[in-house]
C-alpha cells in the first residue's frame, strides 16, 4: 500500500466520527495498539526536541525501506506518533520524501492540538524526513 493510500484510509477512519472526543479516543486506541518500544532505544539521541512530552523515534533501514519505531510518555502523542509510523514506515526514502502529510489537514487534527503539541507533530514529521534523507544516501 502506498503512503497516499494509507493516509486516505486514516482519513476515512476518522470520517466516521464527527465529535473530537471520539477522534481523540481513536488516536488513543492507536497508541494502545502500538508495538512495544524497545527500552534500550529510550536514549537521548532518539528523543525528539520540540515536543511538550517525551517522544522517542528510531529507525532501521532494511531492504531499501525505512522502518520506524516511536513512543511517548503521553498517550495522545503516542497515538499521533503511531499514526505517523503507520503511514511512513516500511517505505523507500524517496517515497517518504515525495509524499506530504495531507491527512493532517483532512482530519483536522492541527485545529485540535495545543501549539506545543503542533510543534511536536512538526518535529516528528521532520525527524521522519531526516531519516529518509539519511537513508536515501545509502540507497
Amino acid at each position: 500500500m502506498t503512503i497516499a493510500q494509507t493516509q486516505n484510509e486514516i482519513i476515512e477512519e476518522f470520517s466516521f466520527f464527527e465529535d473530537w472526543e471520539d477522534k481523540y479516543k481513536l488516536i488513543i486506541d492507536k497508541a494502545k495498539r502500538t508495538p512495544e518500544f524497545p527500552s534500550d532505544q529510550r536514549i537521548a539521541k532518539n528523543k525528539i526536541d520540540g515536543c511538550q512530552s517525551q517522544v522517542w523515534f528510531f529507525s532501521k533501514y532494511e531492504n531499501g525501506k525505512v522502518i520506524l519505531f516511536a513512543d511517548s510518555d503521553a498517550i495522545l502523542v503516542k497515538g499521533i506518533a503511531a499514526i505517523l509510523v503507520e503511514i511512513y514506515s516500511d517505505h523507500a526514502p524517496e517515497e517518504i520524501l515525495a509524499e506530504k502529510p495531507f491527512f493532517i489537514e483532512k482530519i483536522g487534527i492541527s485545529d485540535h492540538l495545543s501549539p506545543s503539541r503542533k510543534n511536536g507533530l512538526v518535529a516528528m514529521l521532520k525527524q521522519i524526513q531526516l531519516y529518509a534523507i539519511a537513508y536515501k544516501t545509502l540507497g
